[in-house]
């Protein structure tokens, strides 16, 4: 039985060293690891294929379960502001278990709706909604409280690397399960709820709270993050405002190559889809490889440099695609797939300093709802950039990358110079 701890004060990893016992500590220890990984594989499982599960096993139009998907999503943020409150009390494990949790829910339902009823699948993809959305958040309180300075910053980019390697294996064993019809698709759905299961029970088994009040003030390179306990509770600090928004434009990144790329490949180079698949793949195993590293390679500069070298590294990766995109068709599919790898390194410098600037920013009686506004930029920005992708790409690939690099660069500019305006 895993002991109360409150506010741990592990000793602080030497910038620029990698030792992976001292990750799993500041991760929550090897039973949390497990629950990441069993959680991250059921949602490879699930998650790439509900809209297949809606329109293939419960007979909904693609139309329908698009929709009840995206209230789904919209919902799940919508919860946001109390998960935050609920972190700010002190749950931790309690929190990362809850999210799990509600999938099962969600999942339970999903077996349950008979086929053609559309508001019982919005139901069900409405409690998945929430525990995708309240996880993020809920982890890196979770780290942030085990784990201090550069060493958490280690864990949060390990926690993601894992995180995309459970999704890679889960997707390619759900990809591998389709042959096998509807039935197959009900034993996917079934695995994933006891997946979610195991890994509550983990991420509960490790009983961590925390006392936010009690919390050390942490400075370093990007200023002190602690203000007086008398302080505003109501919200992030002003100076985060711009991270938050410049978030938004960030987290883009995120779906190039899900969306962007296979839809300039086909629509425009007219390429095999094989090229898609392939940068897609390329995608995953660089995160899975390079985050951790990359994450503590850059540890010798402050996170706000780092994050504002992504967004240069992002808009100077946009600009190569618009250049490949001119190039005859032959050249033009190994050209996006070469530049796919600067944006892959933007993505990974983007993802390992993000969220732990937040989690050195915000002082720690408000950590839950800075990390819950932060997961709300993000929700939004991946909710929209669907839409404002199509829409720039339907204008020719100079509006697509030449607005996604201008943004991005602007965005860039805010969080380097935030703080003057602090």
């Amino acid at each position: 039985m895993a002991t109360l701890t409150k506010n741990p004060t592990p000793a602080p990893a030497r910038r620029g060293v990698f030792r992976p016992r001292a990750l799993v500590r500041a991760s929550g220890g090897p039973r949390y690891a497990v629950a990441l990984a069993v959680d991250a594989l059921g949602t490879g499982l699930l998650r790439p294929f509900l809209l297949l599960y809606g329109v293939t096993v419960l007979r909904l139009s693609a139309s329908a379960t698009g929709i009840a998907m995206t209230v789904g999503v919209v919902t799940g943020l919508a919860c946001m502001p109390a998960v935050g409150r609920w972190l700010d009390r002190g749950a931790r494990s309690t929190v990362v278990a809850a999210s799990m949790l509600v999938r099962v829910l969600g999942v339970a339902l999903l077996l349950a709706t008979p086929a053609g009823h559309v508001w019982l699948f919005a139901t069900a993809a409405l409690f998945l909604g929430i525990g995708n959305q309240a996880w993020p958040a809920a982890h890196a309180a979770l780290v942030a409280t085990v784990a201090q300075g550069r060493e958490r910053d280690a864990a949060l980019a390990g926690g993601r690397a894992l995180r995309n390697a459970g999704l890679g294996v889960g997707a390619l064993l759900a990809t591998a399960c389709l042959a096998g019809g509807t039935t197959a698709l009900r034993a996917l759905a079934a695995v994933t709820g006891l997946a979610y299961l195991a890994a509550a029970a983990l991420a509960r088994s490790v009983h961590l709270r925390a006392d936010p009040a009690a919390a050390p003030a942490e400075d370093g390179a990007d200023g002190p993050v602690d203000g007086p306990a008398d302080g505003p509770v109501d919200g992030p600090a002003p100076r985060m405002r711009a991270l938050l928004a410049a978030n938004v434009i960030y987290v883009f990144c995120l779906n190039v190559p899900e969306i962007a790329l296979p839809l300039i490949l086909v629509t425009q180079l007219h390429a095999s889809p094989v090229w898609s698949a392939a940068i897609f793949v390329a995608n995953t195993v660089l995160v899975v490889t390079l985050q951790v590293p990359v994450t503590v390679l850059l540890s010798r500069f402050s996170r706000r440099t780092v994050l504002a070298l992504a967004g240069v590294v992002l808009a100077v990766s946009y600009l190569g695609f618009l250049a490949a995109t001119a190039l005859e068709h032959g050249w033009g599919a190994p050209a996006v797939a070469t530049v796919s790898v600067v944006c892959t390194l933007g993505e990974i410098v983007y993802a390992g300093s993000a969220t732990a600037l937040v989690t050195t920013l915000a002082p720690a009686h408000v950590l839950g709802r800075a990390l819950a506004r932060f997961q709300l930029s993000t929700g939004f920005g991946l909710a929209v950039s669907p839409a404002v992708i199509t829409a720039l790409a339907s204008r020719g690939p100079a509006a697509l990358w030449g607005g996604l690099a201008a943004a991005t660069l602007l965005s860039a500019g805010a969080v380097a110079t935030a703080e003057k305006d602090a």
